[in-house]
C-alpha cells in the first residue's frame, strides 16, 4: 500500500476559512478582531524588516525591491499593505475561494499582488524564494506544523526573515481567545480554533530551529477592551509573535 504523501492542508480548516471568505474585507463582519490587530501586526513588520535589511521605515517604500511571501494570506490583508509599502508580493492560500476574493479586493483597489491558490510545499516544490515570509495565524490551522515550517523555510532566502504570528496553548488563551472571543463575545465563528491545535513558543523554536531559522525577536500582543485597540506586550501567554532569520551563507 502506497504511503500517503506530506501534506500543510487540513481540509477542514480549508473548508471552514472558505465559507467565512465573503466576510475577509469587512471590517465589522467575521475577521473584525484581524481588522483591529492589522496595524499593530503591520507595524511591527515593517520596523522590524526595515532594521533587518537597513531601510528607513519613515519612507514612503520602505521595502522596495524585496519579495515577500504571504502564506495563508487569506483575502489578503496583509497582502495590499505591504505591495503599498514597495514590496513585490505573493499571496499565496490553499483555499481558491479565499484567493479569488483576494484578487477581486485588489483589482478594485489597484494594487497589484500575485496571487495563487497554492500550498506551502507547492511553492517549495518548485523553487520559489524570498526575503521576507508572513506567516500569520496560519501555524495554528494547518495539518503538520512542522512540515509547514520546514517548507517555508526552505524558500527563505539565506539572511531572509520570517514573521510567525499565533496563539499559545496555555489555559488564559483557552479562556481569552476561544472561549471569550468565540463563545462569549462572538468575534470569532465557534470552533476558528482548536485547544489542541494550538502552538507553544517553545514548540515553535523547535520548529524554525529544524529548518535552519533562528528567533531573533519575540513579542506577545494584548487587547485593551477599554482602548479597543491591540497592543505588544511582553505577556506571550495567548498571542505573540516571533521573527526568525535564516543564516547567510557566509554566517553559516
Amino acid at each position: 500500500m502506497a504511503q500517503a504523501k506530506r501534506t500543510t492542508v487540513d481540509n477542514a480548516e480549508i473548508e471552514r476559512f472558505s465559507a467565512l471568505a465573503a466576510e475577509w474585507w469587512n471590517p465589522n463582519g467575521k475577521f473584525r478582531p484581524l481588522h483591529k490587530f492589522n496595524p499593530t501586526r503591520l507595524a511591527y513588520i515593517r520596523d522590524k524588516a526595515a532594521e533587518h535589511f537597513g531601510r528607513d521605515p519613515r519612507a514612503v517604500k520602505p521595502l522596495e525591491g524585496l519579495r515577500i511571501l504571504d502564506i495563508g494570506c487569506g483575502g489578503g490583508l496583509l497582502c495590499e499593505p505591504m505591495a503599498r509599502l514597495g514590496a513585490e508580493v505573493v499571496g499565496a492560500d490553499a483555499s481558491e475561494t479565499n484567493i479569488e476574493v483576494a484578487k477581486l479586493h485588489a483589482a478594485e483597489s489597484g494594487v497589484k499582488i500575485d496571487y495563487r491558490a497554492e500550498t506551502a510545499e507547492k511553492l517549495a516544490d518548485d523553487g520559489e524564494k524570498f526575503d521576507i515570509i508572513l506567516n500569520m495565524e496560519v501555524v495554528e490551522h494547518v495539518a503538520d506544523v512542522d512540515f509547514f515550517i520546514a517548507r517555508c523555510g526552505a524558500m527563505l532566502k539565506p539572511g531572509g526573515i520570517m514573521f510567525v504570528a499565533t496563539i499559545n496553548r496555555t489555559l488564559k488563551a483557552l479562556g481569552l481567545a476561544i472561549f471569550g472571543a468565540e463563545y462569549v463575545l462572538r468575534w470569532l465563528p465557534r470552533g476558528t480554533h482548536q485547544f489542541d491545535k494550538l502552538v507553544r513558543p517553545d514548540e515553535l523554536e523547535r520548529a524554525l530551529g529544524s529548518a535552519g531559522l533562528t528567533i531573533t525577536d519575540r513579542t506577545g500582543v494584548t487587547y485593551n477592551p477599554i482602548a479597543d485597540r491591540w497592543a505588544r506586550s511582553r505577556d506571550m501567554d495567548v498571542n505573540y509573535m516571533v521573527l526568525a532569520e535564516k543564516l547567510a551563507a557566509n554566517e553559516t
